[in-house]
């Protein structure tokens, strides 16, 4: 027997190349493999196409146009409730003035007199009186500057007395019917009140649910 040097390099050769043969092979079968669950995952032509007309821009392509519409729809909305809030709607009021207790408030402060509505156009003419008598008038009227100005601030001081009382009675109906939220910091009914009484009946808004006084809540 003769010994071939060739045959075992032979043999190792067609060894390795099977082995490269079979991988091979299997990477083609694994790369067949996800291409068929690619394909098996992906979107039909419809669902792309449906998705593809669901989908809007995050940015508008025209922001000047968006802004003006935007604000547009803000100022009919803000027309609305001021329409509604003069003409006593309170379906359509602002839903800060829906709230049960902001009703039983300006109810309640429309029903009573209070001194404080009448402060401006009471101050508006002692200023008037004042502004004469420093200007028109002679020196020996100056006393008559004092005694307005005396008259001016015993008025406010009335009107704030008066307030003072209405909101103490007022804030233990509130808390008698509505509870402690109804007076809270976050609720700001003491600033409402006030802000109320010390406007005149015929300028207050929301408008008065009654045309007289003395009709007070139940």
């Amino acid at each position: 027997m003769t010994w071939n040097p060739f045959v075992k390099k032979s043999a190792d050769n067609g060894a390795q190349n099977g082995n490269q043969s079979a991988t091979n092979e299997n990477s083609e079968n694994k790369i067949e493999d996800k291409a068929k669950t690619r394909t098996k995952n992906a979107p039909t032509p419809k669902q792309s196409e449906a998705t593809a007309q669901n989908l809007r821009p995050l940015v508008p392509t025209d922001r000047k146009a968006s802004a003006k519409a935007a604000r547009a729809r803000l100022r009919e909305k803000e027309n609305a409730q001021y329409d509604a809030m003069k003409n006593g709607d309170l379906a359509h009021m602002p839903k800060s003035e829906q709230l049960p207790w902001r009703v039983y408030i300006r109810d309640y402060v429309d029903a009573r007199f209070n001194i404080g509505e009448f402060f401006v156009p009471f101050a508006i003419v002692i200023m008037l009186c004042i502004f004469l008598t420093q200007n028109f008038l002679s020196t020996k009227y100056i006393a008559l500057y004092f005694a307005l100005a005396i008259v001016l601030y015993a008025y406010l001081f009335a009107a704030i007395i008066d307030v003072i009382i209405m909101w103490r009675k007022l804030r233990k109906e509130l808390v008698k019917r509505y509870g402690e939220v109804s007076v809270g910091k976050s609720s700001r009914s003491a600033m409402y009140a006030c802000s109320r009484a010390i406007q005149m009946r015929r300028w207050r808004l929301p408008k008065p649910s009654t045309p007289k006084r003395g009709n007070w809540p139940k």
